[in-house]
């Protein structure tokens, strides 16, 4: 394909070009570049490279090639699906990437076989086009894209806030105002990279909360998310000293029971891809959670 710069194309970045024109999420035109696949009057460049006058870029999209993990014929709660998109409820434990360690039982093994031939190929790699994620020990509602018009216009919407995701939580202490916004930026813990931190040169984070029902050192409260960031919320509720229950990686101490953070991906909703019609989804409480709030309400 050859982009010949418009005149409200100079001065653009070319990682923002190549991912209008040729349909990609700005990840996937910023691989391309990288991986020397994308040529400015003949040369590579870097991806913020910015079009000038005259210019001439020019790249060739590679065929998408098959993933590699294994299709595994795992149970899935499936809470919708067409053509387009499918809504999955996932379990608590169950990790969504494959990664060393957890190479097999991911919800991505589970839709590998359950979607057959029906899966986004937007970077490259024939998978199902998980648009965000929630972690291994966070329960609760996934929209996945199985085609790159859904990929792409459920990724814009997120990028856009108007993927609307709210979750629900039992953090530690009681949340003194009951309702407010956190907004602190998010980025790697320099001391643990394995972990994700409130840092100065971070990107922007922002969360809504709104409290549910106080209980005696625990609080109820659900929360909408702004921005996406890794670990967001478990961050956010850390930085201001109410972690969320069970979550020793951020340094919950009593966990009442609770093997994991305490947190539940409650309602999504979003514009459909094709047909522009709004999507709403609502996951009832696990019993996990459920009977964690026995528990503080017995107590």
């Amino acid at each position: 394909m050859k982009i010949i710069p418009t005149e409200q194309d100079v001065g653009k970045r070319l990682d923002v070009i190549v991912a209008e024109r040729a349909g990609l999420t700005r990840s996937a035109s910023q691989k391309l570049i990288e991986d020397g696949s994308v040529f400015v009057n003949g040369a590579t460049v870097s991806k913020n490279y910015r079009l000038r006058q005259g210019d001439s870029a020019e790249f060739v999209l590679p065929e998408p090639v098959p993933l590699e993990n294994e299709a595994q014929d795992i149970p899935l709660d499936v809470v919708y699906e067409d053509s387009d998109l499918l809504v999955v409820n996932k379990p608590k434990g169950m990790v969504v990437h494959p990664a060393a360690g957890n190479r097999d039982g991911t919800l991505v093994n589970a839709l590998l076989y359950h979607c057959g031939d029906s899966l986004s190929g937007i970077n490259g790699v024939i998978r199902p086009g998980i648009v965000h994620r929630i972690d291994k020990d966070t329960s609760g509602l996934l929209v996945v894209a199985k085609n790159d018009e859904a990929h792409l216009s459920l990724a814009k919407q997120i990028s856009s806030h108007s993927f609307e995701r709210i979750y629900e939580a039992i953090v530690c202490g009681r949340l003194k105002e009951d309702e407010g916004v956190i907004d602190k930026p998010i980025g790697r813990n320099p001391v643990d990279r394995k972990k994700m931190a409130v840092v100065k040169d971070g990107k922007e984070a922002v969360t809504h909360y709104k409290v549910i029902k106080q209980y005696k050192g625990f609080c109820h409260a659900a929360f909408r998310l702004e921005t996406g960031r890794t670990h967001q919320i478990r961050v956010h509720l850390a930085s201001i000293g109410h972690p969320i229950a069970g979550d020793r990686t951020y340094g919950a101490s009593d966990n009442l029971g609770v093997d994991g953070q305490c947190l539940h991906a409650k309602t999504i909703s979003f514009m459909h891809p094709k047909t522009g019609e709004l999507m709403r989804f609502d996951s009832g409480l696990p019993e996990y959670f459920i009977n964690t709030l026995k528990k503080l309400k017995e107590e």
